[in-house]
């Protein structure tokens, strides 16, 4: 199979999606790899690297769809994408497909294979290609929401861990998976007052005994969400459906009750938000005001740290985009039941539940698309 790695154009995404050692490990199984020139530059790999361990470098994105077979990404195409898309082109990325209608229309439309990062499910419903990429977006939402509380970043002029004689700040972190487990041990490390919401009891006993004294978990409902984060400093929202819309647990009257001058880091904003008044953000420009409050919804926040991001991400992806390269997308996908969860839409049908009932749009298994 020829594998396609393609140069990222989202804004400030510096990210790449296969590291030269997993070109090596293609070709090993008898794939052949081109890759967008600069593709690995902004991740401190030059083409150079790439060359050595055997990739052909190709100068722009469309002759590398024009050859693959599969092409790597990180985040979803762009519009500017999307007619190089072709049928039966297997594309291997982040998608967050519940976030884009227009996205995923456009995917329907090419009849290309999309496997999706986000959806990929093991047996013990672990996402296992999103959690390093969590694991990231957790740690950075507490270095975003802790520099945007600083005066001179519009935020009310408070430090995170306090001082001896001065109280620490108050942060609410909605969600006790993978972002908000990693948000609280960063702002606990800190010296925050940290409330970690979730609606597992067990959850909430296992975070419990895990986590220092600093940090208390809560049973998530309506009044308790309320009531914290009417009086937090630091809002974190981490919440996660797979493959469909993040829940609207911060309504746009909750705002407005809100302290001026906090910090709301809507981690959930790939996949919609789960802040009413939340709208996607770049590094760029990463914050705007709503009542007062500061809202950080940039939705690649790991592109900020594409050295740390890359290499966790590609240890995660590479097994899989080995599989399929020797397998093909039928037997990988009808084989393994985790890369059968990563497909979404395939051959002009929508085949992931959640992002059809996120449109209205037909659902089709996937069994039924490939018999």
């Amino acid at each position: 199979m020829k594998v396609g790695v393609l140069k990222e154009i989202k804004t400030n995404e510096n990210r790449v999606s296969l590291l030269p050692a997993g070109i090596e490990l293609l070709k090993q199984n008898g794939h052949e790899v081109i890759v967008e020139t600069q593709a690995g530059v902004a991740s401190t790999f030059p083409d150079a690297l790439y060359e050595k361990s055997g990739a052909i470098i190709l100068p722009n994105a469309r002759d590398v769809y024009e050859k693959a077979d599969m092409v790597m990404k990180v985040k979803e195409p762009l519009p500017q994408e999307y007619d190089l898309i072709r049928e039966g082109q297997i594309v291997f990325t982040y998608f967050h497909f519940a976030a884009s209608e227009e996205l995923t229309l456009a995917m329907v439309k090419s009849k290309c294979v999309a496997i999706a990062y986000e959806t990929i499910e093991d047996a013990d419903s672990h996402l296992p290609l999103l959690t390093p990429m969590s694991e990231v977006a957790g740690r950075l939402s507490i270095q975003a929401g802790a520099r945007f509380l600083e005066r001179a970043q519009g935020g009310m002029g408070i430090l995170l861990g306090g001082v001896p004689g001065v109280g620490p700040a108050t942060v609410v972190i909605l969600g006790g998976g993978v972002v908000g487990t990693n948000a609280a041990q960063m702002a606990a490390g800190m010296g925050a007052k940290v409330y970690i919401l979730d609606v597992n009891l067990s959850r909430l006993r296992y975070l419990g005994e895990v986590m220092p004294k600093n940090v208390i978990p809560m049973m998530s409902n309506p009044e308790t969400v309320r009531s914290l984060v009417q009086k937090a400093d630091l809002v974190i929202s981490g919440v996660l459906i797979p493959g469909a819309k993040a829940p609207k647990l911060i309504t746009r009257e909750l705002i407005k009750a809100m302290q001026k001058g906090s910090v709301v880091v809507d981690v959930a904003i790939d996949q919609g938000g789960s802040v009413e008044t939340s709208k996607p953000t770049t590094h760029e420009d990463p914050v705007y005001e709503v009542d007062g409050v500061i809202h950080y919804c940039v939705a690649n926040m790991p592109g900020a740290v594409p050295i740390t991001s890359t290499m966790a991400l590609t240890n995660a992806t590479l097994p899989y985009a080995v599989e399929i390269a020797n397998l093909g997308y039928k037997r990988a996908i009808l084989e393994n039941p985790e890369i059968k969860k990563g497909a979404n839409v395939v051959l002009g049908k929508v085949t992931y539940e959640n992002v059809a009932d996120a449109f209205g749009l037909e659902y089709t298994p996937i069994e039924k698309v490939l018999a």
